[in-house]
């Protein structure tokens, strides 16, 4: 099992910057998967930014989520 998220927020390039609950950081680009129906609603920047830490993972306000493992494996380490 993959560490949790603790904090997230969000940037205007469409990526996320995210800490996580065993110290590291990470930047997570969502522009990949922002063309699946699911996620397109975050094309709106009003909408990506409503990013929100729920449950060890990040979900937004139109209720999409990503896969806290996805978020974490292929997050850019910082």
């Amino acid at each position: 099992m993959n560490p949790r998220i603790k904090d997230v927020v969000s940037a205007q390039d469409y990526t996320l910057h995210l800490w996580f609950k065993n110290g590291e950081e990470g930047i997570f680009d969502m522009k990949p998967y922002l063309n699946y129906n699911m996620f397109k609603p975050l094309r709106d920047v009003d909408v990506f930014n409503t990013v929100q830490p729920s449950h060890g993972t990040i979900q937004w306000a139109n209720d999409a989520d990503l896969c806290p493992d996805t978020v974490y494996m292929e997050s850019l380490k910082i």
